[in-house]
C-alpha cells in the first residue's frame, strides 16, 4: 500500500527526513483524535437544544423516590433526590427555540419534575409555573408568549397529558410531565376532572417548594401584562402573596389590599409562594386535606386553612397579616392591578385609578372556556395563528347606532337595560343574516350595558364597586359565546356563521393585506343620487347601497366584491328585508335565537333570571320579567 511504501522509503533515507516523517505522522494522529473528540462532545446533552431537560435524566445509580407517597400513580408528581450542586441561572436554550427537526424526542422519563430540571429555568431564585392539558394549548402558548414578550424566561409548563407535552416540546416551550394521564379535552368547570386538576396544583406546589425556589403559580386562563417580579420583591418577608375575588377596592394605589376590608375569596389562579417553613406546612396540610376528601374544592380548602387564624397584622403599614397557624405571613395582591374578570373587564378599575395592570385572570364570566378566550381576544391579549386574522370570505363589520336616550336617560334599571340591549340585539341579528348571506365572518360590535350580570340577585351593580353606568360589557354578558361556536348541524340550523371580537380590526396582528382591502358601504334611500343598487363606488371608495334590500340585491351587488377583505356598513338598521328562501330563513332563526343568554338576577323572586330574546320585537307586549314559575322557566326557542 502507498503508506507502507512511504515508510520503507523513509527507512532508507537520511535521519533528517526520518525525523520529519515521524513528526508529520504524529501530528496527523493527534489531529485525528482532537477532531474526533470535538465532534463527539457536540452530541452530549449539555450542548443539545434539549439541555434544559438533560439534568432531569436519572443518574445511573440514583434511586427514584416519590415525594407524594400517599398518592396514586396516576396523580403523582415524580421527583428524584437533589443532584450535586450546579451553577444557577444556566440558560442552555431560549424559550421558543425549537429542537432540530431530525432530532428524536427524549424519553418521557427525561421530563420528570426534578430539582435539576427546575434549576435550569430558575432566575433570581424564582420560577413561574402553569399547567394544563392539551385542550388549553392555545391558552398556554398565550401565557408563555406574554411572559417572553416581557423579557421573562424563567418559566415552566406542567403537561397533564403526553399530547400537550410533545406539542410544547416541539415548539420550544420548557415543559415537564405531571404524570397525570389526563384527558386531552376541555374538562369543564366543576366537573370531577376539573377538581382533579385542582388537586394536581396542590401536589405540584408541595413538590416544588422543597427545592428551595420561590414559586409564582398561575392558572392557564390568565395572562401577564407587566413583569410582576419587582412587585413581589417589595414584600420579601411575605410567605404567600395571593390574588383574590375582591370587587370593592380597599386601596387606591398599588399597595396590598387592606386585609381587614377584604370580603372576596382568596383566588388561587395567581399566587406567589416562598419556600419558607410556614408555606411548606400550609402546602402539606392543604394537600392532605384534599386527598382525604375529594368533595372539597381546592380554592375553598385554601381559604379555609388561611382563615383558621387570620390576624393580627404583621406590622402597621405593610399590609401583611398572620394567617393559617399564626406564623404564616400573608399578603393580598390588589385586585385593581392583579385583576379578576370583573375588576378588569367590567369595572376597568385600573383605568379609573390610573394604574398599570400586571395581570388579568378570566374569572367572573359566563361563556365557559370559549368565553374566557373571547374576553382575552376583545382585550387583544390572546395570541392566535395568522389565519385567524384573515378568514376565508373576509370580514363583515358595521357601525352600531344607539340613541343617546337609551344610554343616558332615566334610571339604570332592569327595564332600561333591556331596552338598550334589545336595540343592539336587533342590529346584530340583521348583521348575522347579512354575514350568513355573503359568507363572511361578522365582527361583533362592542356592547353597552346599563347593569351588571352576576350569579345571584343584586341591585344592578355591586355596591361599593367602581362599575360605571353605562359600561362596555363583555359579549358573554348577553350572548352565549360557547353556543355560537358550537358546530350545529347545518341541515337543522343552516350554515355556520363565524364571528370575531369587536377589536380585531384594530389588532396589530391583522395582516396588511386585510388592512388595505376595505370597502365602506353607506346606506341610502333608493332613488336618491347614486343610490341605484349597482357596484359602482363613489370617490373615496364608498359604495352607496339602498335600504330595505332583499337577498337578490345583496347577491347582485356584493358578488363583485368577493375579494375585498373587509366590508363595513355605516349601519345595518333597515338594510335587509330577509331571506327569500323560507327554509333558509327558518334555519337561520333556529340558529340565532339560541345565541342569546340570560341576565341575572332580580331580588325576591325565584327564578330571578330574565331571558334575552333575539326576536323580542316580533312579540307584542314583550316585557323584561323573570319566569313566573319553574314551569315557565324555558328559553324562548
Amino acid at each position: 500500500m502507498a503508506w507502507r511504501n512511504g515508510c520503507e522509503e523513509v527507512a532508507h533515507s537520511k535521519p533528517l527526513f526520518l525525523t520529519i516523517y515521524t513528526v508529520v505522522i504524529i501530528g496527523i494522529v493527534v489531529s485525528f483524535f482532537y477532531v474526533f473528540s470535538a465532534i463527539y462532545s457536540t452530541n452530549t446533552p449539555a450542548s443539545q437544544p434539549t439541555a434544559w431537560l438533560s439534568s432531569s435524566l436519572p443518574h445511573e445509580n440514583t434511586h427514584l423516590t416519590d415525594q407524594t407517597q400517599n398518592i396514586s400513580q396516576s396523580t403523582a408528581v415524580h421527583m428524584v433526590p437533589t443532584p450535586s450542586p450546579r451553577p444557577q441561572n444556566v440558560w442552555p436554550r431560549p424559550v421558543w427555540e425549537v429542537p432540530p427537526p431530525n432530532q428524536k424526542m427524549p424519553p418521557l422519563k427525561a421530563f420528570r419534575l426534578t430539582k435539576a430540571l427546575v434549576e435550569k429555568r430558575v432566575k433570581d431564585n424564582i420560577v413561574i409555573v402553569t399547567f394544563g392539558n392539551y385542550a388549553f394549548m392555545d391558552f398556554i402558548l398565550t401565557w408563555v408568549k406574554q411572559l417572553t414578550d416581557l423579557g421573562l424566561s424563567n418559566l415552566l409548563v406542567g403537561a397533564m397529558d403526553t399530547k400537550l407535552l410533545e406539542a410544547l416540546y416541539w415548539k420550544g416551550v420548557p415543559v415537564f410531565d405531571m404524570g397525570s394521564h389526563m384527558s386531552t379535552v376541555d374538562v369543564g368547570w366543576g366537573s370531577p376532572s376539573f377538581h382533579k386538576m385542582g388537586r394536581e396544583k396542590v401536589i405540584l406546589i408541595d413538590s416544588i417548594l422543597p427545592f428551595g425556589y420561590e414559586l409564582l403559580m398561575c392558572d392557564t386562563d390568565m395572562v401577564w401584562m407587566k413583569n410582576p417580579l419587582p412587585y413581589l420583591a417589595r414584600y420579601p418577608e411575605a410567605d404567600i402573596l395571593t390574588s383574590s375575588d375582591q370587587v370593592i377596592p380597599t386601596v387606591v394605589d398599588d399597595s396590598l389590599e387592606v386585609w381587614q376590608e377584604v370580603s372576596g375569596a382568596f383566588n388561587i389562579g395567581i399566587f406567589h409562594w416562598r419556600p419558607t417553613e410556614p408555606a411548606k406546612r400550609l402546602a402539606k396540610k392543604w394537600k392532605e386535606m384534599l386527598l382525604a376528601d375529594d368533595k372539597i374544592w381546592d380554592q375553598n380548602g385554601f381559604n379555609d386553612l388561611l382563615h383558621s387564624q387570620l390576624g393580627p397584622s404583621v406590622d402597621d403599614d405593610r399590609g401583611l397579616v398572620f394567617a393559617f397557624d399564626g406564623n404564616l405571613k400573608l399578603g393580598i395582591l390588589p385586585a385593581s392591578i392583579f385583576c379578576s374578570g370583573h375588576t378588569y373587564f367590567v369595572q376597568a378599575m385600573y383605568q379609573q385609578l390610573r394604574l398599570e395592570p400586571y395581570a388579568v385572570h378570566t374569572t367572573f364570566q359566563y361563556g365557559g372556556t370559549e368565553g374566557k378566550r373571547h374576553r382575552l381576544r376583545e382585550a387583544m391579549l390572546f395570541h392566535d395563528p395568522p389565519e385567524y386574522y384573515n378568514p376565508p370570505g373576509g370580514f363583515l363589520s358595521f357601525k352600531p347606532y344607539i340613541p343617546k336616550s337609551l344610554l343616558l336617560s332615566g334610571e339604570h334599571t332592569v327595564e332600561s337595560h333591556f331596552t338598550l340591549i334589545n336595540y343592539q340585539i336587533k342590529q346584530i341579528r340583521i348583521a348575522l343574516a347579512i354575514a350568513s348571506l355573503l359568507n363572511r365572518t361578522l365582527v361583533m360590535p362592542p356592547l353597552w350595558c346599563r347593569i351588571d350580570r352576576l350569579w345571584y340577585p343584586h341591585p344592578g351593580i355591586l355596591e361599593g364597586s367602581m362599575t360605571r353606568q353605562p359600561f362596555h360589557c363583555p359579549l358573554d354578558h348577553v350572548f352565549e359565546v360557547n353556543v355560537m361556536l358550537n358546530k350545529l348541524p347545518e341541515e337543522e340550523f343552516g350554515p355556520e356563521i363565524d364571528f370575531r371580537e369587536y377589536s380585531i380590526l384594530d389588532n396589530p396582528a391583522l395582516p396588511s393585506e386585510v388592512k388595505m382591502s376595505w370597502l365602506d358601504v353607506q346606506l341610502c334611500k333608493e332613488g336618491t343620487q347614486d343610490c341605484d343598487a349597482s357596484n359602482d363606488t363613489t370617490f373615496g371608495g364608498v359604495l352607496k347601497f339602498p335600504k330595505h334590500s332583499n337577498e337578490e340585491t345583496f347577491m347582485k351587488v356584493f358578488s363583485s366584491f368577493k375579494e375585498v377583505k373587509v366590508i363595513k356598513f355605516s349601519s345595518v338598521l333597515e338594510a335587509f328585508t330577509g331571506f327569500t328562501d323560507k327554509e333558509r330563513e327558518d334555519k337561520f332563526r333556529n340558529r340565532v335565537k339560541r345565541y342569546v343568554g340570560i341576565w341575572c338576577c332580580v331580588p325576591d323572586h325565584d327564578p330571578g333570571h330574565i331571558y334575552y330574546d333575539m326576536y323580542w320585537d316580533e312579540k307584542p307586549g314583550w316585557k323584561a320579567i323573570p319566569p313566573q314559575s319553574s314551569e315557565d322557566d324555558n328559553p324562548p326557542w
